[in-house]
């Protein structure tokens, strides 16, 4: 099992690492005559892409995306399409000096005893760079769901103990963190450079609202619409929880109450209502704080990691949780033609 793959009636496979040549995917599924140009996709890379403020990497990338297949004079073919995006600003020497030290909180040792070999470089695969291919597949996948209408919109809901109580999408593109509360992003923004300042790093919630998602998305048992979005979210670096609707907070709730709060989903099948699900983000592991770690040979060492990382893990990844979603929904809705007859 590779793990590399996913999705049903559309199927993304994604490939690259973060200090290799390029990175990209091949997705497999869209149908034909689909309008889309290489400049939407862009527009989706560029919400994601490092180097934007002072409350992200540093990392100049540019994420320019290559199409190498399956569009054609602005629109799909119905054949498979591959997206390219070139690495042009890594810097491997930043890890040549602990690449035989697991870094703490990184997927260094759990790899290394998967595979026996692994790419220090900036951690490779499991690296957070591997995303920009699932944005540049998700800006395809949002095309399908404009046919019908389907709005997915993410933000930053709480960052350091930070919560946006107001919803405003307006304010979400105006602020580096992305939240829709004007007021709680300064305080939000100043968290996160004191902790960059300090050399270390904080977490946050982000909630994705979808909206006007039809009826009968989803199938039973094992493959409820909720279950494949958890997955599909979970499969992002730094995401330690998902829930949705009422969440854990429902286990506090009466059975009165919580019939009345379905939060889009029932029988793990849409209903037609707004689907609300919130996903809590791990400070980012990579701190220039002085740490402990084992190596190789099993020796406790001191190690300081340099490089270039996010101070919060938040704002960067609310396109890539988009992205996520609207693969999900649009397998569901691609394969639902087959539903009846």
């Amino acid at each position: 099992m590779s793990g590399n793959s996913f999705g049903d009636a559309l199927k993304i496979t994604s490939f690259g690492e973060s200090h290799g040549v390029a990175l990209g995917c091949v997705l497999d599924g869209v149908p034909a005559e689909i309008r889309i140009s290489a400049a939407e996709i862009q527009l989706e890379l560029n919400r994601r892409r490092p180097g934007q403020s002072k409350i992200t990497s540093p990392r100049d990338e540019k994420d320019r995306v290559e199409i190498l297949s399956g569009i054609f004079d602005g629109r799909t073919l119905g054949t498979p399409i591959a997206l390219l995006i070139r690495n042009s600003d890594a810097r491997s020497a930043d890890y040549s000096k602990i690449k035989n030290i697991f870094r703490p909180g990184h997927a260094d040792f759990a790899w290394e005893k998967k595979f026996g070999l692994r790419d220090f470089r900036g951690g490779g695969r499991s690296s957070g760079r591997e995303t920009v291919a699932r944005v540049a597949a998700g800006a395809v996948a949002r095309k399908i769901l404009d046919s019908r209408k389907i709005k997915i919109t993410a933000f930053a809901k709480e960052i350091a103990g930070i919560v946006g109580e107001k919803f405003d999408p307006k304010n979400i593109s105006k602020n580096l963190v992305r939240a829709a509360d004007s007021a709680a992003a300064k305080k939000m923004e100043s968290a996160i450079i004191a902790a960059k300042n300090s050399g270390d790093s904080v977490g946050g919630v982000i909630e994705i609202r979808i909206q006007k998602c039809p009826a009968g998305l989803g199938a039973p048992v094992f493959d409820k619409i909720s279950a494949r979005l958890g997955a599909a979210l979970f499969s992002i670096g730094g995401v330690k929880a998902v829930e949705f609707g009422a969440g854990f907070g429902a286990a506090k709730l009466r059975g009165s109450e919580m019939n009345l709060r379905g939060g889009g989903i029932a029988g793990g099948i849409t209903d037609g209502s707004e689907i609300v699900v919130r996903l809590a983000v791990r400070p980012t592991a990579s701190i220039s704080l002085p740490q402990k770690a084992v190596d190789s040979r099993g020796k406790i060492r001191k190690i300081q990691i340099s490089g270039r990382h996010d101070p919060c893990l938040v704002p960067r990844i609310i396109p890539v949780a988009e992205a996520m979603v609207a693969l999900v929904l649009a397998d569901f809705l691609l394969a639902s033609r087959l539903d009846r007859i």
